[in-house]
Order: C-alpha cells, then structure tokens, then sequence
C-alpha cells in the first residue's frame, strides 16, 4: 500500500517540478552593461537531482523539458508565463519559435518514444497469445494522450500542448485517486473483521468485539496533534527536530532548513517530513493497535491541507514568498484543533453497504465461473480416460501382432479341386489290414483297363486308386494326419 501511495505522490510533481527547474534559472540581466562589469568565473553546474515521477512516459517528459530548456526563447517565455497560463497550453505555441537544431532534436525523441509504445504493444499483444493476429498500431496509439500519433514523425505545437495537459490531468486526479484507494482499503479491512466474526460462536465473538474496542480507545488515546503547518507545529520541528531554541523561531530560516534541494520550493514530500514528530504521537510500528497504512494516509491529509491553506497559484508547490505570507494569518498563529482519521471515518454507511453487496456479487460470479471451470474439468477428465483406454487397446493389438511375428505360424499349405476337400494323404502314411491290401492290389488292374487314356502319373497317384482299397481311412477331415490333401470327390466313404 505504502509503495503504491508514493509512486502516485510521484506523479504530483511531474511536469511541475522541471518546469520549476527552468523558472528558477535567473533571466539575463537586460539593462547590463556588460563592458563595465566584470563577469564572475564561470563554474560548472551540478545536474538537478532526479526526480522520479512515475509517469510511464516519465522519461519522454524529461527529455523533451531538458532540450527545450536550451533554447533561449522559450526559457524566457516560460519565465514570464503564469503558471495557470502553461497549464492551458498557451506556453506550447512559443514552439514555433524555437531554434531547429532543438526542434530537430524534439521530433528524434517523439519518433524514439512511437517506436517504444508501439514495441510495448507488441510485447502485450505476443503475451496474450495474439501473435498471428494483426496488430492495428493506429488505433491501439489513441490510448496515448501526451502525444500526437496520427503525426509520428515531428514533434508539433499539439504535442507539448498535450504533453503539458497530460501531465496535469494526472496531477490534479492524484488526491481523489488516493482517497479512493484508501477508502477501499478500510471499507476491506471492516469486511473482513465481520467476516471473521460470523465464524465464532457467541462467547468467541463477544471477547472479539471487546477487544476490538480496547484497541480503539488505545489509538485513540495518544498526546494533542498539533495544527499542520502552524506556528506550534512548526516550532516544536525546529526544536526538537533541528535543535534549536523555540524562542529564536524565524520563519525564513525554518524554510531554508528544511528545504532539502535548496531549489527555493517545499515540494510535497519536503512538506511531509515536516509532519514526521506530529504523526509519531499517534502510530507506533510496535502496537497493535496503530496501522501504518493510515499513518501514511494521516501524512498525505495533512500535506494536502498545507497545501490548500499555504500554495497560492496552486502549482502543488510553496514558495518562500508563499511561506512567509503564510505565518502571518490568523491560522498559522492560532489555529483551530486538528482531527486526526479516528475522528474522520474515512467512508459512510451506505457506501460500506454499497461495497459489500458488489462484493458479494463478485463472489457470486466467481462461484459461477468455479462451476462451469469444474464441468469443463471434468469433461476433459472423461475425454483423457477415453483416450486412454483407446491408448490401451491400440498397445495390447500391437503386442498381439508382435506375438504372432515373432512365433513364425504359417497356416498349413490347401490343393483346392472340384467339390469337397479333404487334406492330402500318402500310401505310405495309412497302415491298411492285409485284407484291405490284397483286396486294393486285386482292383488296381482293373482300374487301368477301365482308363486306358491315363498317363502313368495318375496310375501312380493314390488318388485315381479304387473306392473299395480305401477301406479303413478316416471319416472326417479331422481324422486325417495333418499335412495330408483331400482325396477327389467320390472318394469320401470308404468300405
């Protein structure tokens, strides 16, 4: 939270603070005789410390600032144009004016930063998975208000208008976009305190209750804050931060002290130190009862009040000129009591009753979309168990095949003839009664006379032999010796 909050503050000295780097520069002296003066030997400057923004066009912001500070016009312009006045863009048109080696320079850096959003545009389109789709660069630029995307080559009198009201616009919506995440912080922070009590039970969320009260009244109960930026407050810095005297107070000195840069300006974190003694009173690291969040929340009120009581023209920064008026009001010498953020809810009723019901309905969703992610779980659970046990059955056919493979089993060799079949059998294979075999050798003469046309082949081949010689062979197919062919039909049954 803390980090969040100081990259925002950051963004409150954007475009103002380099601007302040410009005016401060002291404008050449017009009525100087300059042959009668002697000129004081020249040393060299030191760079302005940096200051980190948190624009993500932070540094496009600073290098357009730094190359128009070296055009001696337009330094003076700007020392002479009211801040209000640069705000709506009036400074913008002395561009034209301006010498073109630095417009040459300013339109290098406009073409640096297009090529860098465009790269940015690119990279998120690539991490969410759009590599093949086309990327409309034109439009997607639009989004981009400090600069001027449909003339991506010079840098024009539009682009440092729009450049200056970026800036600003995101200036001026700091404050409201810190009270708001604050808000939003303590209306969670409660949610989750009656979240936490709807789980006990009775006596559980009675001592919870009490003790709740007790830390309460204990944060509450710390030494008077002082009024931020009044006399009272201002002096106990300058005696127990600096070590110095209260009575020996000066108001010019105090201001030198504390600012820190020495660039003649309270910035908004040079202001917050000040504030340092008044919030130790009231948080403490080590107590439970003290959360630092609001600490920082504390310190962030009291600079903005400073801000609004002290910072005439509203540049988000106090002069010395601005300080000194300052201490001579009313409320810087008696100023009223402070009221610190335990007196201060930081939202109302209906606008916790509001945030609750949207988060209930963010949970409602949420369990909408747990449902429909689940049903889609488990559809594709159902799919991989189908995928498998295909997986299983093409495996298992695999092996089968390389079983067979590796056997070698080949099916026995067929003769198909006319009619019925029957397997291949040799002479010498059957074992006949002699009876069988004197009754076969009396038939065989006679089969020769009944054919005289065949060759000596077939009065050999023991299928051409007569019926009544095959007595005693097998029946059925079943019976025969394997490897044996089937005798012709006709000589199926024999006697």
């Amino acid at each position: 939270m803390r980090f969040s909050i100081h990259n925002k503050m950051c963004w409150s000295r954007a475009l103002l603070l380099l601007l302040v780097q410009l005016l401060s520069v002291e404008a050449v002296p017009i009525s100087m005789d300059k042959t009668k003066v002697k000129e004081p030997e020249k040393k060299p400057e030191e760079p302005p410390a940096s200051v980190e923004t948190g624009l993500h066009y932070d540094r496009y912001l600073r290098e357009v600032i730094d190359f128009l500070e070296k055009d001696q016009h337009f330094r003076e312009k700007l020392h002479n144009t009211d801040m209000e006045d640069i705000k709506q863009g009036k400074l913008a048109k002395e561009l034209d004016f301006v010498s073109h080696h630095v417009r040459t320079k300013l339109d290098e850096l406009k073409r640096q930063e297009v090529n860098r959003l465009r790269t940015l545009i690119k990279a998120k389109q690539d991490l969410e998975g759009g590599n093949d789709i086309a990327v409309d660069h034109q439009a997607l630029l639009k989004q981009f208000e400090y600069l001027n995307h449909m003339n991506p080559h010079t840098f024009e009198v539009d682009d440092l208008d729009r450049l200056i009201k970026s800036a600003t616009k995101d200036l001026e919506n700091y404050d409201k976009e810190r009270h708001e995440e604050f808000k939003k912080y303590e209306m969670m922070k409660e949610h989750d305190r009656r979240e936490h009590l709807k789980t006990l039970d009775e006596d559980e969320r009675q001592k919870e209750e009490d003790h709740y009260e007790e830390m309460r009244k204990k944060h509450a109960d710390h030494p008077k804050v002082n009024h931020p930026g009044s006399q009272n407050q201002l002096k106990e810095v300058w005696e127990e931060a600096d070590g110095l005297d209260p009575e020996d107070f000066d108001p010019k000195t105090f201001f030198n002290l504390h600012d820190t840069n020495g660039d003649g300006f309270f910035d908004e974190q040079e202001l917050e130190a000040l504030f340092t003694k008044e919030l130790e009173k009231i948080y403490d690291p080590t107590n439970e009862e003290d959360d630092m969040v609001e600490m920082e929340e504390e310190r962030l009120r009291m600079r903005e009040h400073v801000m609004n009581e002290v910072d005439s023209n509203k540049d988000r920064l106090v002069s010395l000129d601005e300080f000194l008026v300052a201490t001579k009001k009313k409320e810087f010498l008696e100023p009223d009591s402070w009221e610190t953020l335990e007196q201060n809810q930081a939202y109302t009723d209906e606008e916790m009753r509001e945030f609750e019901e949207h988060l209930a309905q963010q949970e409602q969703d949420l369990n909408l979309k747990t449902v429909d992610l689940q049903k889609q779980r488990d559809e594709l659970e159902r799919q991989q168990e189908q995928l498998n046990a295909q997986k299983i059955e093409l495996q298992q056919a695999v092996e089968h095949m390389e079983r067979l493979k590796s056997q070698k089993v080949e099916p026995p060799p067929e003769v198909h003839v006319e009619g019925n079949f029957i397997p291949e059998v040799h002479a010498d294979d059957i074992q006949l009664h002699p009876d069988q075999a004197a009754q076969l050798q009396e038939h065989q003469p006679a089969a020769h006379a009944q054919d005289p046309q065949d060759t000596p082949q077939e009065h050999n081949n023991p299928h051409n032999q007569d019926p009544q010689g095959q007595q005693g062979l097998p029946q059925t197919h079943q019976d025969l010796l394997p490897g044996h062919q089937e005798a012709p039909q006709g000589q199926h049954n024999l006697p």
